[in-house]
């Protein structure tokens, strides 16, 4: 298939650069990956917030108890029609099925050179190889998507007009047991800070399971994330993993890294991964509600800060930091007081 990535021979080669003693011990850690038992995330149905203000509080309150008891919840109601979603799924398909090497040309959707991303050319190990690729979209880039895919462009503006505005409406409802004004969002948060990643997770030749998305937090405020009934995400809750059940009809909320320094610690960002399937291709697209790279983070609340304050841009940089010398992520204990 002229599509898929280069993914079996690059597996090949960081295995070759394992000592059989580590690559033993990877292969049984892959092995564990299959032992994650099933987990319906809380439900909210955001129709609830156009009720009366007994529905609509309690609404609210259940979208701050998930935020600070799982870090992760599901919303029906949210206002993304299915025919966006159907058009969003068979654009993906579409555009991850074009032959590798046009989606690895500069020019390929007239975005950034590095909009295109594939498994991790750079592993070391084979923890950090990813079987996936992606295209990492910037809101701000969408106008000046090639011509030549006018039905994907036009596709990714519908789907992203409500979901912005269903970010902004959740990160506000979050915002008001902190004391956070809403208008810290609107100031902070212009529409084209954002960006949306679609994702495609290959099937993988062979018994042993891999990553599609190793083990790891989300930077922003919020994710949302719309996933087909492949099923593979698997979120990290009272010391194990879970396997989240796939629902047709629900969008995935995730608090990110910004909003629990924000939040001095009360909602949790939590560690989530994707985890491939051996005969099924998984397609998902996920939307990150960021800030200015200049804006600061600093936490609320009348309780001592758990977190120094910092801005998107030093997070980053750190970031950068953190993966170029351990391999991985390390996220918010980095900013620890």
């Amino acid at each position: 298939m002229d599509f898929e990535p280069p993914f079996q021979q690059t597996w090949k080669a960081t295995l070759l650069q394992n000592s059989s003693h580590e690559a033993l011990l990877t292969s049984h850690d892959y092995d564990k990956l299959s032992l994650a038992e099933e987990c319906e995330l809380p439900m909210i149905d955001l129709s609830h917030l156009n009720l009366g203000h007994l529905e609509r509080d309690k609404c609210m309150n259940d979208i701050a108890q998930a935020a600070n008891q799982w870090g992760f919840f599901q919303v029906v109601n949210h206002g993304v029609s299915q025919k966006v979603i159907k058009s969003m799924q068979y654009e993906q398909k579409r555009l991850f099925h074009m032959p590798f090497a046009e989606k690895v040309e500069k020019n390929f959707l007239n975005l950034s050179s590095n909009c295109y991303r594939w498994g991790n050319p750079q592993a070391t190990c084979l923890r950090q190889f990813l079987w996936s690729e992606a295209f990492h979209i910037s809101l701000n880039e969408i106008p000046t998507m090639n011509d030549l895919h006018k039905s994907l462009k036009s596709t990714i503006e519908a789907f992203v007009k409500v979901v912005s505005g269903l970010a902004k409406n959740l990160a506000e409802i979050l915002a008001q047991p902190l004391g956070v004004q809403s208008i810290y969002f609107e100031e902070n948060c212009p529409p084209r800070s954002s960006y949306l990643r679609l994702n495609r997770y290959a099937p993988r030749p062979f018994p042993s399971q891999v990553f599609g998305l190793v083990s790891h937090t989300d930077t922003d405020f919020l994710t949302i994330v719309h996933q087909d009934q492949v099923g593979g995400l698997e979120i990290f809750k009272d010391g194990r993993w879970m396997a989240v059940k796939p629902n047709p009809e629900a969008l995935i909320v995730n608090i990110g890294d910004l909003f629990e320094a924000l939040s001095n610690g009360i909602y949790k960002s939590i560690k989530h991964r994707v985890v491939t399937g051996q005969e099924v291709e998984r397609f998902s697209v996920a939307y990150f509600y960021c800030p200015s790279y200049d804006v600061v983070v600093r936490s609320c609340g009348d309780e001592p800060s758990t977190y120094r304050q910092f801005t998107l841009r030093e997070y980053k940089l750190q970031t950068q930091i953190d993966v170029q010398e351990t391999g991985e992520k390390v996220g918010l204990s980095r900013f620890l007081l």
